[in-house]
Formats: structure tokens, C-alpha cells, sequence
């Protein structure tokens, strides 16, 4: 324990906390999903702290393109897995963790059993079906979320479904946002974002995983912080004081079609059936594109005729994410339609 005492010395030291806040750090079992410019911020500093048991779940892969935002990755990391690769710097920062990648996409397959290891969950995920899946499954489950958002230059952050005395839950996600048509929001990737803004909102959501753990400071339970980093200001949405949204059941998770550059590329080269869609912005398609019908994604649903032919169609965007959703909502109207999108998007294209 001398050890222990004195590489959390600063934090045992503190008011209230003590060494019976730490042994509650190190009893913890905290669950990281998504470890990009959220995850990794509120990772590294949650390592730090002595969270006994650290889970991190991400299938993706680290590109050159998360790197200013995403800092526990190099150059040479370019390629790998980013749970394996958080898992592996998180542990050489601190060796008396535990630490427990999840090299899986989170569905509705498989959430209940993953969060089920764990006493609260982090929501570093960039996509409203995830953050959804998890926001219900931690209902299910019974299981306190911590969760941030950022985009351009501000961040959100608070906690759902926190349990009190009386046995009611504190509000959760759909009773802040009850459904999102994701095809009208853009992401970090197409939209922008400062990368200290990242680091921000993620300390933001460790340091509400501390608080819950030890049982200090006050929760931003049942209400929702949005912070400026132009104005350096921030204000406190109240919500209420228990959810009014009554979840039984999971959505299942789509799964979406995908084809990766590689592969595009060599049936583009055989296969003169293949029609590419571009479903970015008049102004990104100008700026470039690599051919193909231009449909955006908000006119998708006006052109489901379109996708009724026999060709195989690949849609694509920057990063993939707007593609997806594209695909999501073809799929949805047409389960038949012959189409994918484009892992990884142009920024894939690009470099392969």
C-alpha cells in the first residue's frame, strides 16, 4: 500500500476523499466505449486515478486523421486496433491497473453482456444508433452512464440514470433527445472540431466517473452542462429529477453493408455495374470526388426509386458516416436494395 499511497498521494490528500475514497477507485469497474477524442482524454486520466478494473471497447482502427484530437495514438499506430493500442499505453502509464480490451462493435447482440462486467459505463462513441443502444441497455441494466458530446467548439456532458434513495432513476438520454434524425446532424468528421475541446468534455466525464465512484461533489444528474470553448463559458441545463421515458427492450442493431477501398477500387476495375453515389454537400463534391451521381444525404429518401435497379451501388462520403446512415435509410424503405457504403470513406479512398 506504501506504493499505492504514494503515487495517489495528491488525491488521498484531498477534503473528504482519503484512503476509503481510493480503495473505491481501485474496487471500480469502469467501461470505456470508444476511445476517440472523448474516450481517450477521460481513459488516460481514469487509468491515472486508479480505477481497479478498466474496460475499453472499440473496433475501429486508428487513421491519420483522429490523430489531433485522439492522443493516445502515434503515426506508427496508423492501422491497429484502437482498444488494443489504448489498452496497451494505458497499462504502460499505470501497471497496477487492469485493464480489458473489447476488440468488438457494440450491438444490440452483445451490449447486456458486455456492460454487465462493469459498475458504470463512459459514452465516447460518435454515433446516435451506439449512443442510444447504450443509453437503453444501461437502463435495462440498471447501470449509472456518463455522457459527452462535441462538435465545432462546444461540449455537452452529463450523467443518466443515476439511481436514488427512493428507488427512481434519474433521466436518461431519450428524455433529453426522445429520437435524432441522424442524416441532418453532422459529425466531428464533416463538421469540425477543436481538438482541446475533446480533451476537455472527456476530463469532464472522468472526473463525473470519480464523483460517482467516491461518492463526492455533486452529480450533473438529471441535468446537462454545455460548454463554450470560444467564451470559455458554461451553463447547466436542468432536466428534472427522474426519467419519464419507460424503455423495455433493445432496437436491434442494423448491420450495414460496407465495402473498403481496396475493394472498390478492384470491382470498379471488373465491374462496370457498380454505381458510386456521393452523398456529401454540393461544396464538399466540388471540392472533390471520385465520380459517381451526386444524391445528399437529406434528398436520399426523395430518390428511392433510384435504388430499386439492379446495379450494386456504393455510397460515399468523407468518413463514412454519412454513407452509413444513407444505407441505413435505403435498407429501412428498401430491405432488397443492392447497396453499401464506403468504409472509411474518402479519407480510406485517399490513401489506399
Amino acid at each position: 500500500m506504501n506504493q499505492d499511497l504514494q503515487r495517489y498521494n495528491c488525491q488521498i490528500a484531498l477534503p473528504g476523499f482519503g484512503e476509503e475514497a481510493q480503495q473505491l477507485l481501485q474496487e471500480a469497474r469502469v467501461l470505456v466505449v470508444g476511445v476517440g477524442g472523448l474516450g481517450c482524454p477521460a481513459a488516460q486520466y481514469l487509468a491515472s486515478t486508479g480505477i481497479g478494473t478498466l474496460g475499453i471497447a472499440d473496433f475501429d482502427q486508428v487513421s491519420v486523421s483522429n490523430l489531433h484530437r485522439q492522443v493516445l495514438y502515434t503515426p506508427a499506430d496508423e492501422g491497429e486496433n484502437k482498444a488494443e493500442v489504448a489498452c496497451s499505453r494505458l497499462q504502460a502509464q499505470n501497471p497496477g491497473i487492469k485493464l480489458v480490451p473489447h476488440v468488438i462493435k457494440i450491438t444490440s447482440d452483445n451490449v447486456m453482456d458486455v456492460i454487465s462486467n462493469y459498475d458504470i459505463v463512459l459514452d465516447g462513441t460518435d454515433n446516435f444508433e451506439t449512443r442510444y443502444l447504450l443509453n437503453d441497455a444501461c437502463v435495462l441494466a440498471g447501470k449509472p452512464l456518463v455522457y459527452g458530446a462535441i462538435y465545432q467548439f462546444e461540449g455537452q456532458v452529463a450523467v443518466w440514470n443515476v439511481s436514488n434513495a427512493k428507488g427512481l432513476n434519474s433521466p436518461n438520454y431519450r428524455d433529453l433527445f426522445p429520437e435524432v434524425d441522424a442524416t441532418q446532424i453532422p459529425n466531428c468528421t464533416e463538421g469540425g472540431v477543436v481538438p482541446t475541446l475533446a480533451g476537455i468534455i472527456g476530463c469532464m466525464q472522468a472526473n463525473e466517473v470519480i464523483k460517482y465512484i467516491t461518492k463526492t461533489g455533486e452529480l450533473l444528474a438529471g441535468k446537462v452542462l454545455i460548454f463554450d470553448a470560444q467564451s470559455m463559458q458554461s451553463r447547466i441545463i436542468k432536466i428534472g429529477p427522474v426519467t419519464k421515458t419507460h424503455i423495455r427492450r433493445l432496437k436491434t442493431t442494423i448491420t450495414i453493408p460496407t465495402i473498403n477501398a481496396d475493394e472498390l477500387k478492384k470491382r470498379i476495375l471488373l465491374d462496370d455495374t457498380i454505381e458510386l453515389i456521393d452523398v456529401r454537400t454540393i461544396q464538399e463534391r466540388e471540392a472533390y470526388d471520385i465520380g459517381g451521381t451526386h444524391i445528399p444525404l437529406d434528398e436520399i429518401e426523395e430518390y428511392l426509386a433510384y435504388f430499386t435497379s439492379p446495379n450494386t451501388k456504393v455510397l460515399y462520403c468523407s468518413s463514412g458516416k454519412r454513407s452509413d446512415e444513407a444505407v441505413k435509410l435505403i435498407l429501412k424503405m428498401l430491405p432488397e436494395a443492392d447497396v453499401f457504403s464506403l468504409e472509411g470513406g474518402l479519407e480510406e479512398y485517399k490513401v489506399g
